[in-house]
């Protein structure tokens, strides 16, 4: 059926499967509401990059949104199981929100803290990587309670851009956050992805800084 829909009547016929709104599309796709609105109305269609995140915020294949051809879903037979992964690196260790927040290096934390779980290897974290265990529901439906992160603490605030994810510990509180970073200028904000969390626009102070960048999900099944 969707081979003989448009590309907007597709997107708007998963748009509503799925709940999402407009809103939740543009940011999904790091463009304005107005851009996101001309997709759903038919008045313009994504460039491929631009396709790929929606599909993938949507959970199917960008050849079917666009074209209506092959099966919407991405649980396509694109697994071969007779070949195993390997596991290159050291395991990830995972420490708790307050040991991130915590102003001692992490390689101090990490010496001082005693570890009851670990993560499979990562080679995007780094030599001091580590994981935290996901709470609350201000970054769903991307990350989910459960969920654990790996982050990179060697990663340094120039070379941070809009949209990356990254972990924030401010003065006075016991716990580092999570959440998804937005500069503008000389200032910076975090932002939540869940478009219903209250708080959508949080102003970064000097008293803040930058604890890591997550640069991985793992997820148990």
């Amino acid at each position: 059926m969707g081979f003989f829909m448009s590309f907007h009547e597709r997107l708007k016929q998963k748009m509503e499967e799925k709940g999402v709104t407009p809103a939740a599309l543009a940011r999904a796709a790091s463009v304005s509401p107005v851009a996101a609105g001309k997709w759903v109305h038919g008045e313009s269609e994504p460039k491929a990059a631009k396709l790929k995140l929606i599909a993938d915020f949507l959970g199917v294949t960008d050849d079917w949104l666009l074209t209506g051809k092959g099966s919407p879903s991405k649980l396509d037979n694109n697994i071969d199981l007779s070949e195993k992964i390997p596991l290159e690196g050291r395991p990830i260790p995972v420490i708790s929100w307050v040991a991130a927040g915590s102003l001692s290096s992490i390689e101090t934390v990490l010496k001082d803290t005693e570890i009851d779980e670990w993560l499979p290897p990562n080679k995007d974290c780094g030599k001091s990587g580590y994981g935290l265990k996901v709470t609350g529901m201000s970054m769903s439906p991307y990350f989910l309670p459960d969920d654990r992160i790996y982050v990179n603490p060697e990663v340094q605030t120039f070379d941070l851009q809009t949209g990356d994810l990254v972990i924030i510990a401010c003065y006075g509180e016991t716990e580092a956050t999570f959440k998804k970073l937005i500069i503008e200028g000389d200032n910076k904000y975090l932002q939540p992805l869940n478009p219903n969390w209250p708080e959508q626009i949080i102003k970064l102070s000097e008293d803040c800084r930058l604890v890591g960048k997550v640069v991985g999900l793992y997820r148990k099944i």
